[in-house]
């Protein structure tokens, strides 16, 4: 019998189950259609949060980050490169602590721009402050469950 993988789509939040093999094909979400794996940053809310971080069988890499800060936003374009060169691996999102600050007291975190790499409801490791993507890309290589 196919492995099935479980995904949350980072757009509507609903979970989704796929076998294993369709993961090389971009499935899309059941309900409202968009991609699962896109090797886009995804712009997720404290439910969706919980849900990506709690069951899916992908990693997940979550940028903290707020709009006032500078590194934060200096950082941004690197994510994306890391998550268009990590396309299928791992999926990127990333959370706004300001509009969500439960978030950051949930977590203890202390300080943005913040990376948690997350899978089947584990929290990885974490990587604090601005960083190019060959960072970003390392750090996920060396920390990653699955083979990246």
């Amino acid at each position: 019998m196919a492995e099935n993988i479980r995904l949350t789509c980072t757009a509507c939040g609903q979970a989704n189950r796929f076998p294993a093999e369709r993961l090389a094909e971009g499935p899309k979400c059941a309900v409202c259609g968009e991609s699962l794996v896109s090797g886009r940053v995804a712009e997720i809310d404290p439910v969706i949060h919980e849900k990506a971080t709690a069951t899916d069988d992908l990693p997940i890499l979550i940028d903290y980050w707020a709009p006032w800060c500078g590194p934060c936003r200096m950082m941004a374009p690197e994510f994306a490169k890391a998550a268009q060169a990590l396309e299928g691996q791992v999926r990127f999102a990333k959370i706004n602590t300001q509009d969500f600050p439960q978030i950051g007291q949930k977590l203890g975190i202390r300080g943005i721009p913040l990376l948690i790499l997350w899978h089947k409801g584990r929290e990885i490791a974490r990587l604090p402050g601005a960083r190019p993507a060959a960072d970003i890309e390392a750090f996920v290589r060396s920390h990653a469950p699955a083979k990246v």
